[in-house]
């Protein structure tokens, strides 16, 4: 008798991840370096996200996911607008966008004066959250910063996958980071994560 074992089979979205587009950062020091194109540089983080949102678009992702430090600090409303119009791109395509904070643009800072389109999930940051995608076959884990010095372990409470459905989980994090002079936030290991079964 012939033991046979059947993997679970679905087709893979395509899908973006990204992090870390610190929009609008102040980049300090710049100035220091004469004849350097100050202006350029910094608004080379508004460029970057206009160049994301256009690859999805061109690519007809199903899904965008964006893991923390959206913004580099508390965003002043023209960086919130801006940011909104850019999601407004996504939405306009029935394209969807799951964001986790990280320690740059967590909870206490979170722009409260501009509401984002319906197609943005912020997780939230008291605890692990999903978000089902249907149309794409997935759903999305993660667990929005509520500090910005958080030493927890975020992934906590991340649940168990969905059968069927591709499983992403989202986070921001060091992974163990092995700089002293970086603090290790929401530290956590690779093999805590892998031990979840998410597909990615």
């Amino acid at each position: 008798m012939r033991r046979c074992i059947l993997a679970e089979v679905f087709e893979m979205p395509k899908f973006i991840h990204a992090a870390d587009l610190h929009i609008d950062s102040p980049l300090v020091g710049l100035d220091a370096y004469e004849g350097a194109p100050v202006e350029r540089i910094r608004g080379a983080t508004r460029e970057a996200l206009k160049n994301l949102v256009q690859l999805a678009l061109d690519e007809r992702a199903a899904f965008l996911v964006i893991a923390g430090d959206v913004y580099d600090q508390r965003p002043l409303l023209e960086t919130s607008l801006f940011f909104r119009g850019q999601m407004q791109r996504l939405a306009d395509a029935s394209i969807p966008v799951v964001i986790v904070r990280g320690n740059h643009d967590h909870a206490g800072i979170a722009p409260r004066n501009v509401v984002l389109p319906d197609n943005v999930h912020v997780l939230d940051d008291a605890k692990a959250e999903s978000v089902l995608l249907p149309e794409a076959g997935a759903v999305v884990h993660g667990r929005s910063y509520p500090r910005p010095d958080c030493v927890a372990d975020l992934v906590d409470g991340y649940p168990a996958p969905v059968p069927g459905l591709l499983n992403v989980g989202l986070l921001h994090t060091g992974l163990g980071s092995v700089d002293p002079e970086h603090p290790n936030y929401a530290p956590t290991s690779s093999a805590r994560l892998s031990a979840f079964g998410y597909q990615y």
